[in-house]
């Protein structure tokens, strides 16, 4: 029989038995992990797959079915000797040769020698060693036809193991089979079966912790074959493997210029760097730096590609332009889309590390929270359309061990742009990320990433590429930037139209508020807020049905109202379907699956904005896809009355462009009051507007004298207020409010007791 000896090194299990230091076999308990042990126990898991027996979870007792088919060849006698339990071997597993079968007689008697000197029973015994026979028939034939030859068969034991199945372990083992026990929980249930370690050892290491919970074999299995299939996927890997920032010295830009052949002296890397730098150093000094960075990069004849504030996304012609089929898994999706765009015919070398990038960068987000094939397509294609886009500046005529430059003013605002430079950063290339003004942040995030930070903030609209379009901030310029930054950050104050984004919270007020409200400046009402460069902006949105006092008196009061940049409507429609609209032929262009194509509108002939503010223009776009994705207007994406929704919105009356010009979204707002005193509905055309200009920002009040419900028609629901202030009344004449109105002779009760003496 085989003895069983210790370890040096788990890695012992895998000598032959003529390179061991000792004849004998290993039996041993791992009940700690960390990443040896991992590894280990993925090497011996293939080992035992191949040449022996992995057992998950407990071995079953044998079946009733089991036990009548021993009965029916070995008969149920049974002699407590080796020559008996030979004999029965002999029979029951014919393939055994005869020194397999006296190795394993010999275990199986010793074992139940010493069961009989512990007390049991002939009974038991029997029992025992009728399980044992069932047990390897059924479940170790292979392992013991396969002692004493020049591979030491394995075993492989996942779980709390059993009493009866530790002592055949212990038989397995004196008959020549390598054993290990995998105890997920320690070592406590093990003891209370052989409580001085006589059948095993425990494989001990100072760094050893618990298994982690989602340990198993299958999950070893699974982490195998995602190995084979990245295998697979891969194809023939490059010759060349990036060296990112290794040796770099940390001095920003100079480590960029360093030549390549100063870098490192390796044939088989390329030597790149991952930089973002995170403010400037010197205010004064800053964009000249840039510019005789760039100057200097380019007349070393470096391949140097720069985007600013935003890497454009694809275009509809580069995205048709990505070669893809039906793809039914990640794998066959991500080695199509690879092999059938990512191409370098002048250079195989860099093609096989473009798509290595490619794939790399692919496969760790198709580990993210939520990711499906879909949305991992979709991030493909656009990877490769960038890819593909900067291909030929960064790459052209590309030999090792060029490296070209990237660089990346403004910092990441998605996560397809940071996945973009996460696979540039892997390619022959220095990608530079640089954040001078720090109220901005990059999402970018990865652990190859080096960064540089400066205390001083600077906003930079555009790289300095040449010097006559250079323009540079005196001392002053930058100390009053400084200044602005104490004065109008979280203080209260603001800046003239500080902010370019704004949203709308309509109020929900009484009506006696309005009045006091309406002449507020923004920042002074309930609810208004700016987070993150953005104003939350309170808007009234009311109708006032009824008349609360006198007609004079309801007409003085609307009056009051009246400010500079106020439009009051005393006659409907404000706006017809009659109105010539020079967008309306066209509008179905600038509408695709429900978004605005911005650039296809601002670039179009009949678009009548371009004149205003570049942010109010987009403040415009904003809300009108605001409008539509809301469904406000009955009918929206039912009937096509998302065009009439843009063709009314891209068709504003200039006294509405000019009140949004001036619109600064922390002063006063603008203001719009509908009067209708008839029974006329309200036109489509108004309320789409009213429904945007509430949207936009303004205040928009409907004084309804008769009650009626004449300006809901063509809402979803009733978006505004309705504030009930008297009797209705009808047929009234809407004054001209340019004209003084007289007062009424008579007094209210408020005006005698409140008013006296005015």
């Amino acid at each position: 029989m085989f003895e069983k000896k210790r370890l040096q090194s788990l890695n012992d299990y895998f000598l032959e038995p003529g390179s061991r230091k000792e004849q004998g076999v290993f039996f041993y308990r791992i009940t700690g992990y960390n990443q040896g042990i991992h590894d280990f126990i993925r090497k011996y898991y293939d080992a035992a797959r191949t040449s022996g027996v992995v057992i998950e979870g407990r071995i079953p007792n044998p079946e009733e079915k089991h036990l009548t088919y021993y009965e029916e060849i070995m008969g149920m006698d049974f002699s407590m000797s080796v020559g008996f339990i030979s004999a029965g071997l002999k029979k029951w597993l014919p393939r055994m040769r005869d020194y397999q079968r006296e190795q394993v007689s010999l275990a199986i008697y010793d074992t139940l020698d010493k069961m009989r000197r512990t007390g049991k029973n002939k009974n038991i015994l029997k029992n025992t060693y009728i399980k044992f026979m069932c047990w390897l028939y059924y479940k170790f034939e292979r392992v013991v036809n396969q002692l004493g030859q020049q591979h030491i068969p394995k075993i492989l034991y996942e779980g709390e193991i059993g009493n009866y199945e530790l002592k055949l372990m212990a038989v397995l083992s004196r008959a020549g089979c390598d054993i290990v026990l995998l105890q997920y929980h320690g070592d406590a249930s093990y003891l209370k079966l052989d409580k001085e370690s006589e059948l095993s050892f425990e494989w001990k290491e100072k760094s050893l912790v618990p298994f982690p919970e989602t340990f198993n074999l299958r999950r070893l299995r699974e982490e195998a074959k995602k190995e084979q299939d990245q295998e697979r996927l891969y194809g023939k890997l490059p010759r060349v493997l990036n060296c990112t920032n290794a040796w770099i010295e940390g001095k920003g830009l100079s480590d960029i210029k360093t030549g390549t052949n100063a870098r490192g002296k390796d044939p088989n890397l390329f030597y790149n760097c991952f930089y973002r730098i995170n403010g400037v150093e010197d205010k004064l000094t800053y964009l000249n730096e840039l510019y005789q960075f760039q100057l200097e990069l380019k007349n070393t004849g470096r391949k140097v590609v720069i985007a600013e504030q935003s890497i454009p996304r694809p275009t509809m012609e580069e995205i048709n332009g990505v070669a893809r089929k039906n793809y039914s898994e990640k794998g066959q999706m991500l080695a199509d889309l690879a092999a059938s765009n990512l191409s370098y015919s002048g250079n195989l070398e860099l093609q096989r590390i473009m798509r290595k990038a490619f794939l790399d960068v692919m496969l760790e987000e198709a580990e993210l929270f939520g990711m499906n094939l879909n949305k991992l397509t979709n991030k493909a294609v656009y990877l490769i359309c960038w890819l593909k886009r900067y291909q030929p500046g960064l790459f052209c005529n590309w030999n090792m061990p060029d490296i070209g430059c990237f660089i990346y003013l403004g910092g990441c605002k998605s996560e397809n742009e940071s996945m973009f430079l996460r696979c540039l950063a892997k390619l022959p290339v220095d990608v530079l990320i640089l954040n001078p003004n720090l109220n901005t942040k990059c999402c970018l995030e990865d652990k190859m990433l080096y960064e540089m930070n400066f205390p001083e903030s600077m906003a930079v609209e555009n790289f300095p590429k040449d010097n006559s379009g250079l323009r540079m901030g005196t001392a002053a310029y930058h100390a009053e930037r400084e200044l602005d930054t104490i004065m109008y950050q979280d203080s209260g104050i603001y800046r003239n139209h500080q902010y370019q984004k704004a949203n709308s919270v309509t109020l929900q007020t009484m009506y006696e508020e309005i009045a006091i409200l309406w002449d507020q400046e923004l920042k002074y009402r309930p609810n208004f807020s700016t987070i993150e460069e953005v104003v939350n902006v309170p808007v009234i949105f009311a109708k006032i049905s009824g008349v609360k006092t006198g007609i004079l008196e309801y007409w003085s009061e609307i009056k009051r109202l009246i400010a500079d940049d106020t439009v009051v409507v005393r006659q409907i429609p404000y706006l017809s379907s009659t109105e010539r609209n020079p967008v309306k032929p066209y509008v179905t262009e600038f509408l695709k699956n429900g978004k605005l194509q911005r650039g296809k509108i601002k670039n179009h002939s009949s678009y009548q904005y371009g004149f205003l503010r570049e942010e109010i223009q987009e403040h415009i776009l904003d809300k009108l896809q605001l409008l539509i994705d809301q469904r406000i207007i009955k009918g929206t994406f039912e009937n096509g009355m998302e065009y009439t929704v843009a063709a009314v919105v891209l068709n504003l009356k200039n006294e509405i462009l000019r009140m949004m010009q001036r619109f600064d979204f922390t002063k006063k707002n603008p203001k719009f009051i509908y009067i209708n005193t008839t029974e006329e509905w309200m036109t489509l055309e108004d309320s789409i507007l009213t429904s945007f200009l509430n949207l936009a920002g303004f205040d928009v009040l409907f004084f309804i004298p008769t009650g009626y419900q004449n300006i809901e028609k063509f809402f979803n629901g009733k978006p505004m207020e309705e504030h009930q202030i008297g009797e209705y009344m009808y047929d009234l004449q809407v004054p001209d409010f340019g004209r003084v109105l007289k007062k009424d002779s008579r007094q209210s009760w408020r005006d005698k007791i409140f008013k006296r003496g005015s």
